[in-house]
């Protein structure tokens, strides 16, 4: 290769757990660990998504047995799923029957009421 060509490398931007964020090449970041199981858990979470069942026994499952790393990815995966929802959709989505009478609910919503905001 002369001295005029150039190799062109993928770049991958990374992000720290304290939000500070890195640009490297591809190869350098398939080297880290934690970039395998991230990419891995994406793949893993988009297929349990689509089984509700099979996500909470994998829950309940990681609960029992202690794996820190697979609860926190299952238990992440429910929240990112609720985001941005609202209450009747969040309970249509999980089956929740509201039982609440309309008085019971109404002080629910004002002894919470900065998580309806």
């Amino acid at each position: 290769m002369s001295s005029s060509e150039k190799v062109v490398e993928k770049m991958i931007t990374l992000v720290s757990s304290d939000g500070e964020t890195f640009e490297v090449e591809e190869k350098v970041a398939m080297e880290s660990q934690t970039s395998l199981t991230t990419a891995w858990d994406d793949e893993f979470v988009k297929d349990i998504k689509v089984d509700q069942n099979i996500l909470f026994d994998l829950i309940l499952a990681a609960n029992f047995l202690n794996i820190k790393g697979l609860l926190d990815l299952t238990c992440k995966t429910v929240a990112d799923m609720m985001e941005g929802k609202s209450v009747p959709e969040i309970r249509k989505m999980f089956h929740i029957i509201n039982d609440y009478t309309p008085e019971e609910e109404e002080q629910v919503r004002k002894e919470n009421q900065w998580a309806f905001e």
